[in-house]
């Protein structure tokens, strides 16, 4: 985390800091904060909270997105939505970026055995 950043000043003036990190926890933290120390843990993720559902994330040029196993549709990924698909696909591992490049249009590479 960008020490020097905005959010994190705010976040440490408002919770506090312990050693190098923004404080966890405690009785009278927001709920907001509570909610995403939770998801730090492991908790909240699954049971459709108030971050998930108020939180999106953006594409962008896919860079840092995986075509099949980032949450897409609906939160669900599209290794799980369309497993048959995905059963076929030649690039499990490929960011959208790449499959981009590839060629996902009909006669694109991205489907077949084209070099990432």
């Amino acid at each position: 985390m960008d020490k020097d950043g905005l959010w994190y000043r705010v976040l440490k003036a408002q919770y506090g800091e312990v050693g190098d990190r923004i404080r966890e926890g405690g009785r009278n933290d927001s709920r907001w904060w509570r909610m995403i120390c939770a998801v730090k843990e492991g908790r909240g993720a699954v049971d459709g909270s108030w971050f998930d559902t108020n939180i999106r994330r953006v594409v962008g040029d896919g860079h840092q997105t995986f075509i099949w196993t980032d949450n897409c549709l609906d939160g669900v990924p599209l290794n799980i939505r369309f497993s048959r698909l995905y059963e076929l696909s030649v690039h499990k591992d490929c960011l959208v970026e790449e499959m981009a490049r590839l060629g996902w249009e009909v006669g694109g590479n991205g489907w077949c055995g084209g070099v990432v």
